[in-house]
This record gives C-alpha cells, structure tokens and sequence, in this order.
C-alpha cells in the first residue's frame, strides 16, 4: 500500500513538471501604481511657475506703453495749445500796440494841419503866424491829456528825484531850500509812469523850508 503511494507521489511530481506555470496577467493601468511613481518624482522635482503668470506680465506691460503713449499724446497736444496761445497773445499785444498808436496819430493829425496852416501864412502876417504857433501849443498838449500824458509839476515845487532832474544847484533866498527855482525843460508822466524828468534848477540857503 506504501508502495502504491509512493508511485502516486511520483506520477503526481511528474505530471506537475510537466504542466507549464500560470502566467500572470498584464498589470492594471488605473490600479494607482504608475499615478503613485508620478507623484513621487513630482514631490521631488521644484514646483514649476503657474502658466498664467507670464501672460500677466505681458498684459501689464502692454497696459503701461499704453499709458505712455497716452501721455505722450497728451503732453504734444498741451504743448501745441501752449504755442497757439503764446503767438495768439503775441499777435493781441502788437495789434494792441498799432492800435494805440493809430489813435495817438489821430489826435496828432489836427495839429499837423495847423502847422502846416501857420507856416504857410508865416512871412505874410508875423503876427497871426505867432497866434499859430499859439494854437498848436494849446493843441498838442489837449491831444497828450486825451491819452493820458500829464506834465510832470516843477516850479516852486520841492525837488523830487522820481520826477526831477537837477542840472545846478543855485544859492536863492527868495526860494525854500531844496526847492525848484526855475525849470529848463518840462517833464511829463502817463499816469503814474514817468515817460521824462523835469530839467530844473535848485535853490540851496539856509532859510526853513516853512
């Protein structure tokens, strides 16, 4: 009976060398083995920087050349409105000028004629061309009032450097010290803007000015 067990065990032993192994199957792609090798060499390669951030700086640069070019813009515009402006009231403070000078002309031209009037008639009356000249005196100084130019005050007036200018000085005791003795040339002003000083004399004595 041993015997008979024995030759089992050994039919058994050869059948079984003589069957081929089992074959294992393929390995499962979504088992998570490959996933789990990906996530291991990723925790160990340095975090890459997010896509979008490249795009942002391009989009922040383009929005500043933007802006550049906008200010750019702007400060020619401004500085073309400067020049307009600046040759506008160049243009205003010349045809103010001719104007004015048209309209002094104007008031000029009345005693013009009269001169003319008077040198004309000159050797035939003396005396009417006297009269003439006369006329013109009065005239020309109407015509400076109209515009504004006033004869600056000198006789017997205290001297004053803004409006005077002293040619000698004169010993007087009829004259307060430091007052206009007598005036060579008149002075005349634009309101309060001195256009030619007085020419005078001055007295000088020791009397008080009061």
């Amino acid at each position: 009976m041993s015997k008979s067990n024995g030759q089992a065990d050994i039919g058994i032993e050869e059948q079984s060398k003589q069957q081929p192994e089992p074959e294992l199957p393929p390995a499962d792609m979504g088992d998570g083995f490959e996933e789990k090798a990906r996530s291991a060499q990723a925790a160990q390669e340095p975090p890459a920087p997010p896509a979008t951030e490249p795009a942002k700086a391009t989009d922040e640069l383009n929005n500043l050349r933007a802006e550049r070019d906008k200010l750019v813009d702007r400060l020619a515009r401004l500085q073309a409105e400067f020049d307009n402006a600046r040759k506008r009231a160049a243009k205003e403070n010349t045809d103010f000028r001719d104007y004015a000078v048209a309209d002094a002309v104007r008031l000029l031209l009345p005693v013009v004629d009269t001169l003319a009037l008077a040198l004309k008639n000159a050797d035939a009356n003396p005396q009417e061309f006297k009269k003439g000249v006369e006329l013109i005196q009065k005239q020309l100084q109407e015509a400076l009032q109209k515009i504004g130019v006033q004869r600056v005050q000198a006789q017997g007036q205290p001297f004053d450097p803004r409006f005077h200018e002293a040619i000698e000085m004169v010993e007087s005791s009829d004259v307060a010290d430091n007052h206009v003795i007598e005036e060579l040339q008149p002075g005349y002003k634009i309101k309060e803007r001195l256009l030619r000083p007085a020419m005078v004399r001055v007295a000088k004595n020791n009397k008080s000015s009061n």
